[in-house]
């Protein structure tokens, strides 16, 4: 049986990504750093549905709770087959005003998670000649937004890790690929008003916002053997935004 782990999968995308793959049969790590109480109910609701499932709390900015988490991981389930990388935070701010911390921040929950986390998968997966690693970026690591220049930026750095990483290990059996997410209906946009959810959907071709189920079964494609022959795209689910 295969075991995926999905980063920052208490909520939104990745919490729809570990029941769908729970579904198929896979085993579920859990990953979360503040939103224990979620990732505890979606483990218990994926365990009641007759699948294997565990939650680890783990900031995997840091190495060492990143380390953390994969060392849980595998005592559970043996080896991880599908890496998900979907840890990240959003922050809307004039450049002028963006802080050091801020712009360090950002890029450590972003950017640095996803070099943590694809450093400790893919030793077994180079071993065994096989894997998926499917990186989270953003429409606007494409587009670049403004009053959003560091998250734009740290998304970019996402698509940049993945075409170059993708390269590098497709020798071994391992395909990289990034989704570039539109605009979600997850809590990510808690912070918006009414009125700013209606012009994003607006703005979007088809009229809407899109679920986290709709990027989660994009996920699941690129994990599958299907997708043998497709490594470092960048695959664009925004609804025509971009």
């Amino acid at each position: 049986m295969k075991t995926v782990l999905i980063t920052g999968s208490a909520k939104g995308i990745g919490a729809a990504t570990a029941a769908l793959f729970a579904d198929y049969g896979y085993n579920v790590v859990i990953n979360y750093n503040t939103s224990k109480a979620e990732a505890l109910a979606l483990c218990e609701k994926i365990k009641a549905g007759g699948h294997n499932a565990i939650a680890v709390k783990a900031d995997v900015s840091k190495r060492e709770d990143a380390e953390f988490l994969f060392s849980e991981a595998k005592k559970a389930f043996g080896k991880i087959n599908i890496l998900v990388n979907n840890a990240g935070i959003a922050q809307q701010k004039l450049f002028t005003d963006i802080t050091e911390q801020d712009y360090d921040r950002m890029f450590d929950c972003n950017t640095k998670s996803v070099f943590n986390c694809c450093q400790l998968a893919l030793p077994d997966m180079i071993h065994n000649k096989k894997g998926r690693i499917i990186n989270i970026s953003s429409m606007w690591g494409i587009a670049g937004a403004s009053c959003e220049v560091h998250y734009s930026a740290s998304k970019a750095a996402v698509i940049g890790i993945t075409k170059a990483l993708a390269r590098e290990v497709a020798p071994s059996g391992i395909t990289v690929n990034c989704i570039a997410p539109g605009v979600i209906d997850t809590s990510m946009n808690k912070d918006f008003d009414e009125e700013t959810i209606q012009a994003l959907k607006e703005e979007t071709p088809v009229g809407r916002l899109g679920t986290p189920e709709e990027i989660a079964k994009a996920v699941l494609f690129f994990a599958s053997e299907e997708s043998g022959f497709i490594t470092g795209q960048v695959l664009g689910i925004d609804g025509g935004f971009i």
